[in-house]
């Protein structure tokens, strides 16, 4: 039986009147396992040649007594090698699942042969569960001002028809009179997409459907297809309904991929973040989930590496989406951790959702990996969502939206706080062309690889070069806005909120980007690298008192510059603050009126750093 585990990170509300419904349960931890993901040390017989690789792995079966069938003397099960993956391991498939204690003996025994370098169960990964229900630039969308709070400013405005106070939109409108997108492709790596008159398809065909399992692609045998279309992941019927949760087809790639890209100021339905950003769908979620090992081949050949027995893609995404996850931490043998390494390594820059079960994403995959942007959900009200997983290995929050009113945690599902795109109308195979809303970290996720998107093509406009993933995840932790509902200690959601318009101006102006601060206000979450400057600005009236600038909290070295009238520079400065650590100050009992001038620069690097400036006022 196929237990899935990699799941979307998502739930639907269909955009007509049927009502939102919480269908947020997490299914079963996959506990037996028949495929495992072997990578052998370089120069041993079993990597270079599958034959020696498969007679170890049939040796290991041997020397601990598995037979054809548990409490059988019988024939040991036999080894088969599936392929080899583009990170050099390679998948093994065994006659018969074994359960926990079995597999736990096969790895211990594998992984002490000299030539195995890592053994990891390939493990079937789901889409995360989302909650569904159903339906400064102002485009002409059709429902853009009525349904997208998502993509406006966190301005307190009443938005939505209940006209809920927006605390928690992403401010990409202001970041369209920047940027669209254009000359960057994002992979959108999940279940596929789906015709409608409000996508732009046409890297469609020029996508991959990776996934290997007949029984997960609903194809007759186990070739990997091309395109990138989504035939529907339905599992109300047999032969999946005896193994999974009975769902109809999720559309789930369609819906992210109109968050990302959806086709803006056309006069129909919904807009997207990076509208003229073209999407390349990587078909790697079906019935039940998806494997680890068709995720990362899928990982590596959207970011334009190659993947044996799979045409090499000839539109290398410079932004991969990963709206799924499932439990299990990302370790250094982890395929993922290898894969987004292989994809950063390009170039190409790994957004992946935290995950939907309220939980530590320290303790989820690929959430936890090195080199991913990981990201949590808030809603309307700015509050982190109860479902968003969160800790250390958050980048950063973005609008995934809320299933109860005022972001709660319990009552009756409401509609206006969920976020709206494209979808599908049909149950199983695809139907007419749609919208509905979801609520998710799927959801948040697409938000900021959008404007990633948003970023690159804006330094591409200006000439120059597109930022490294580091240096994209820096960006967007520095201009993150805090949210009106602070997020609470226990539950930590990285820098803060995504600001996709002080996102894109940080990206093409740098260090000259020099935001303003507003008296008292706390930024907190900010990171600062060692030899690099952060600059903030404020305006002083004349007859305050008490001007206090200071930094604190978080690890590393900072030191502290001010300037009246004038960015401070290097011995260039009215005022400093240098002392070991972050904690630094400047107090003026009397200031001068003007404009305070803010330089934090990085003596050693620091993360969750605090900047606050604040005055007596006359």
């Amino acid at each position: 039986m196929h237990r899935p585990r990699m799941r979307l990170l998502g739930a639907l509300v269909m955009a007509a009147s049927v009502p939102a419904f919480a269908g947020n349960a997490t299914p079963p931890v996959q506990t037996s396992f028949d495929r495992f993901i072997v990578t052998y040390r370089q120069g041993t017989a079993a990597e270079s040649a599958a034959t020696a690789a498969v007679q170890a792995a049939g040796a290991a079966i041997g020397r601990i007594g598995l037979t054809s069938a548990p409490g059988l003397r019988a024939t040991a099960p036999s080894v088969t090698h599936l392929r080899k993956l583009a990170i050099g391991a390679r998948v093994l498939k065994l006659s018969r699942r074994l359960d926990a204690n079995e597999a736990a003996a096969f790895l211990a025994t594998m992984a002490a042969d000299p030539a195995v370098k890592s053994i990891v169960p390939d493990r079937l990964r789901q889409p995360v569960r989302d909650v569904r229900a159903d339906a400064v630039t102002v485009p002409d969308d059709t429902y853009y001002l009525k349904d997208q709070w998502h993509l406006r400013a966190p301005d307190g405005t009443p938005d939505t028809d209940d006209a809920v106070p927006n605390q928690g939109g992403a401010n990409v409108a202001a970041a369209w009179s920047l940027a669209d997108g254009n000359g960057i492709t994002v992979a959108v790596v999940d279940t596929g997409i789906t015709l409608h008159p409000d996508l732009d398809t046409s890297l469609a065909d020029a996508g991959y459907d990776f996934i290997s399992d007949p029984f997960v692609s609903g194809r007759a045998d186990s070739s990997r297809v091309p395109g990138g279309w989504d035939t529907g992941d339905w599992t109300t019927e047999a032969p999946w309904s005896d193994s999974c949760r009975m769902e109809p087809s999720s559309w789930h790639g369609t819906h992210v991929a109109g968050t990302v890209a959806e086709l803006t100021d056309n006069g129909l339905g919904m807009a997207g973040v990076a509208f003229r950003a073209k999407v390349l769908p990587v078909r790697v979620l079906g019935h039940c989930g998806g494997y680890d090992s068709d995720i990362a081949d899928g990982i590596v050949w959207a970011a334009g590496g190659h993947v044996d027995g799979v045409p090499d893609n000839t539109h290398p995404a410079q932004v991969i989406n990963m709206s799924l996850g499932g439990q299990g931490q990302c370790t250094a043998d982890d395929p993922m951790e290898q894969a987004i390494a292989a994809a950063n390594a390009r170039g190409a820059v790994v957004v992946v959702a935290a995950g939907n079960d309220g939980d530590d994403a320290a303790f989820y995959s690929p959430a936890s990996c090195p080199g991913a942007i990981t990201v949590a959900s808030v809603g309307i009200t700015s509050r982190l969502a109860f479902y968003s997983n969160f800790g250390k290995p958050v980048t950063l929050a973005a609008p995934g939206g809320g299933i109860y009113a005022n972001d709660g945690t319990v009552g009756d599902p409401v509609t206006e706080g969920f976020v709206y795109q494209a979808l599908n109308a049909g149950e199983t195979v695809p139907g007419d062309p749609t919208y509905g809303g979801y609520a998710g970290t799927s959801q948040a996720t697409p938000h900021v690889a959008g404007t990633v998107a948003l970023m690159q093509s804006a330094r591409l406009a200006a000439g120059q070069a597109m930022l490294q993933p580091a240096e994209v995840a820096a960006v967007l932790k520095q201009t993150a806005h805090k949210p009106k509902v602070a997020f609470p200690s226990a539950t930590p959601a990285g820098a803060g909120i995504l600001d996709a318009a002080a996102a894109v101006q940080r990206a093409v102006l740098g260090d000259s980007y020099t935001p303003q601060l507003t008296n008292g206000q706390l930024l907190n979450g900010l990171s600062s690298y060692a030899g690099t400057s952060a600059f903030y600005q404020i305006d002083v009236p004349a007859g305050a008192r008490s001007l206090v600038v200071r930094t604190f909290g978080g690890t590393g070295d900072v030191t502290l510059q001010v300037k009246v009238g004038a960015r401070p520079a290097d011995g260039g400065y009215d005022y400093q603050s240098a002392h070991a650590g972050n904690a630094e100050s400047v107090v003026l009992a009397r200031p001068a009126a003007g404009t305070y001038f803010v330089r934090v620069l990085g003596v050693k690097d620091a993360q969750n750093l605090s900047v606050q400036a604040s005055f007596i006022a006359p």
